[in-house]
């Protein structure tokens, strides 16, 4: 009975795996989803905390990868990572902006990308990177002028 009980319990999880989830590490990403291309900056400002505060993930209906990072010493989503085979995706309910001052077109690393600057919530600045690499949209949102936010996505690219 014990046996039936588990196995019952274990059953979501397996019909649920290529679904959007929660991940511990981008590493558990890679392994249980058996995505080899996830984009990771290699460059971080000290005022982002690694590792991420929170990592969502699926295969299905095409694959995404979302990863969240807070600001050091203190609560609240300041960076959002997005990854996925589909423009239909946004990872924007992490860092909303209520105002877009401007959008421009924006060379990255020989890549045509599209830079938003704006506010979010409380006037705070707020600012969008987004372009396409291989089969992906990968899109990085971040709570603070554009500099930084230019120098972690550069990170992502060899």
């Amino acid at each position: 009975m014990i046996i039936v009980l588990k196995s019952l319990n274990w059953l979501p999880l397996v019909l649920e795996q290529d679904t959007m989830r929660r991940y511990d590490s981008i590493e558990e990403v890679k392994a249980k989803l058996n995505m080899k291309d996830l984009y990771v900056p290699s460059y971080f400002p000290q005022s982002i905390t690694w590792p991420p505060s929170e990592i969502l993930a699926q295969t299905k209906p095409y694959p995404a990868v979302l990863m969240a990072f807070n600001q050091t010493g203190k609560r609240g989503v300041a960076l959002v990572i997005s990854q996925a085979a589909s423009s239909a995706f946004s990872g924007n309910e992490f860092i909303k902006f209520v105002q877009i001052t401007e959008k421009v077109p924006y060379r990255l690393k020989a890549r045509e990308a599209l830079l938003e600057v704006g506010t979010c919530k409380n006037d705070e600045p707020c600012s969008r990177l987004s372009w396409t690499e291989g089969n992906y949209r990968i899109a990085l949102a971040m709570k603070s002028p554009p500099f930084e936010l230019i120098r972690i996505a550069e990170s992502m690219l060899h």
